[in-house]
């Protein structure tokens, strides 16, 4: 695998959740500039666990129901959903390791 693709609407987002496997979406915007810190780290996150995991990004700009409806308030957050549900949210920068605690949590 190589890097997080992004996911391009809410319908293919909830494609993605319905499958019930770990998925990790990190909610971006292109003026965020703490996203543009976490996107490469999501990125590595993809090439680490893309195997057992569905690594994504989406840009929320685009996508602002969905922000709504998942209660998005800051960006970066990364959300990590297993077997259809939200699990846990990582808001803001954070160290590469804590993306990978939270992802072994859920393997």
């Amino acid at each position: 695998m190589g890097t997080a693709t992004f996911i391009e609407n809410e319908a293919k987002f909830d494609e993605l959740l319905a499958e019930g496997k770990l998925l990790i979406v990190d909610f971006t915007a292109t003026w965020c500039g703490p996203c543009k810190v976490v996107g490469p780290l999501v990125d590595k996150l993809a090439q680490t666990y893309g195997d057992n995991a569905k690594v994504h990004k989406m840009d929320l700009d685009g996508n602002k129901d969905l922000a709504k409806r998942l209660a998005i308030k800051s960006i970066p957050a990364v959300m990590f959903f297993k077997g259809g549900e939200l699990k846990e949210t990582v808001v803001g920068v954070k160290p590469y390791q804590d993306f990978v605690t939270t992802v072994e949590k859920y393997l």
